[in-house]
């Protein structure tokens, strides 16, 4: 099992500590570090600080947007930042919701399972350079053609000689199409609300995927890297009371009433009762209501609460589940330092 820090995306403001936790992150001995982004700080900028100030940590985002670079630009700025580092970065990609990507990027969010397969073949196009990149479309065409073009596109070669002709990508999956075509092809999966309960199902989504002509790795070469709440506590009570108001946006206030892919995750493991409860409280703006009736087993589904020696026999239960990597967040440095103390 490996240690990376999920660093999110910024609140209101800038963190102000996440320099010394990228720090403390490195010297105790976690593989990576992630970032994210929503509709306010992007992704690349603060990797791409913090990233300097690193030697060994890989630097992955969890996740980019797709609808929020074309995917050249997005492959310029993979390859940039895999060059500076030295090679360290993983591109994390997901295609967000129709809310972001219609009312943020103002694009169609229509087809996303063909739109990130085009996505990702135009970006390893760019990498591999061993020819001008073209793609017939119809969600990326290159060279655009038609109605409103000019006709003078041309088909280019990157500039930049990649440093990795490969750089890793993973995939933020929720659904089971998605996951299967993370399997496909990708080079991992990036799972929000991952439940070892689960574990048969996705490795049925999972292994169709892998069975697929063409696929890129086996199960064996396959990168599972799922979030984790870790809190380490004696008093579960209170770390139950902290988690569920996050949970309840999730659940209840992310997306549109009918569309949520957050929470048909609950509903695919059996909640879909509390998720109609949650989202009808939170949507009246009852939201300390909405978080309070959510039932301690769903927090313990998808999160490890407890003292050391609990945390310790869940992140077994976790890598025999598939895991590979646990992306935590931490507070301070010396969260920094207990958690990678577990493993």
């Amino acid at each position: 099992m490996k240690l990376g820090l999920q660093l999110g995306y910024w609140s209101a403001q800038p963190p102000t500590n996440h320099r010394e936790l990228v720090e403390a992150a490195e010297r105790s001995g976690f593989d990576s570090v992630f970032t994210a982004e929503a509709w306010g700080s992007d992704a690349y900028t603060p990797l791409s600080w913090y990233g300097s100030q690193t030697q060994r940590l890989q630097l992955g985002t969890s996740v980019l947007q797709l609808s929020a670079r074309t995917p050249t630009a997005c492959a310029m700025a993979a390859q940039t930042l895999d060059h500076l580092s030295g090679g360290r970065h993983i591109v994390g990609l997901g295609v967000s919701g129709p809310q972001v990507v219609e009312g943020w990027y103002g694009q169609s969010f229509g087809k996303p399972l063909a739109r990130t397969r085009e996505y990702i073949d135009i970006m390893r196009q760019v990498w591999a350079r061993e020819a001008p990149v073209t793609n017939a479309g119809p969600h990326y065409p290159l060279p655009l053609a038609g109605e409103g073009s000019t006709g003078l596109g041309k088909p280019l070669k990157s500039i930049v000689h990649p440093l990795r002709s490969d750089i890793p990508v993973y995939l933020g999956a929720e659904g089971p199409k998605n996951i299967a075509l993370a399997a496909e092809i990708a080079d991992g999966w990036l799972p929000l609300f991952f439940t070892p309960r689960m574990a048969d199902e996705y490795n049925g989504w999972l292994d169709e995927g892998f069975a697929r002509p063409g696929a890129r790795n086996t199960r064996e070469t396959f990168e599972i890297a799922a979030v984790a709440q870790i809190v380490l506590t004696e008093d579960r009570d209170a770390a139950y009371a902290a988690i569920k108001p996050f949970l309840a946006l999730y659940m209840g206030g992310m997306g549109s009433e009918d569309t949520n892919f957050h929470a048909e995750v609950y509903r695919r493991m059996g909640y879909g009762d509390v998720v109609d409860e949650v989202t009808a409280l939170f949507r009246s703006d009852r939201k300390a209501e909405a978080a309070a009736i959510i039932p301690d087993a769903v927090v313990d589904d998808s999160a490890i609460v407890g003292d050391e020696s609990h945390v310790r026999e869940q992140i077994k239960v976790w890598e025999k589940a598939g895991v590979t990597t646990m992306l935590v967040s931490a507070g301070t440095v010396q969260e920094v330092e207990r958690l990678a103390s577990l493993i």
